[in-house]
C-alpha cells in the first residue's frame, strides 16, 4: 500500500464523518466540506493505487 492510499483513506473517513455531522445538525457548510474532503480522499487513494501499479509494472 502506497502512503497516498493510506492518507486518502484517512481523508475519506474524516470527510464522511464531517458530512454526517453536517447532515445531522443541518449545517450545510460542514456537510459540503465533508463531501469535498471525501471526494479528495478517494482521488488520493486512486493516485496511490496507480503509483503502486506503476511500481509493480516496472519491477516485472
Amino acid at each position: 500500500m502506497h502512503k497516498d492510499e493510506a492518507k486518502g483513506a484517512a481523508k475519506d473517513i474524516k470527510g464522511s464523518v464531517k458530512e454526517a455531522a453536517g447532515k445531522a445538525t443541518g449545517n450545510e457548510r460542514l456537510e459540503a466540506e465533508g463531501t469535498a474532503e471525501r471526494v479528495a480522499g478517494k482521488v488520493q487513494k486512486g493516485v496511490g493505487a496507480l503509483k503502486d501499479a506503476a511500481r509493480d509494472a516496472l519491477k516485472n
